[in-house]
């Protein structure tokens, strides 16, 4: 991941709905969910919704398929673990036991 697509995946999740979506969709797991699930989980009107996911897709922080008559929306794994990489990419200095701890709390087990 370069610097400005990290800068664009920063400025999605620094918005307080964006940041709530997507940690929804990280939640949701493989199955994700639709646009009208999550703006009524979130208490959002639609096209309000409809603009900030087109914003994290834009980042490439969440994905979408269509399911249906409706588009299902998910945690774009692959864009997660760009940004990851990109902010710990000189992690440690050489000195990879100071990385554990942050790559065990990164850790799903």
């Amino acid at each position: 991941m370069d610097q400005q697509t990290a800068l664009d995946a920063f400025s999605a999740l620094s918005q307080e709905t964006r940041l709530a979506v997507f940690r929804l969709l990280v939640t949701a797991g493989p199955e994700g969910m639709t646009s009208g699930d999550i703006g009524e989980r979130l208490k959002v009107r639609q096209n309000t919704m409809s603009t900030n996911l087109g914003i994290l897709l834009k980042a490439g922080l969440v994905r979408r398929e269509r399911d249906g008559r409706n588009v299902r929306y998910h945690a774009d794994h692959s864009g997660i673990s760009g940004l990851l990489g990109f902010l710990l990419e000189d992690c440690c200095g050489g000195n990879p036991e100071l990385c554990q701890p942050i790559i065990r709390q990164l850790s799903c087990t």
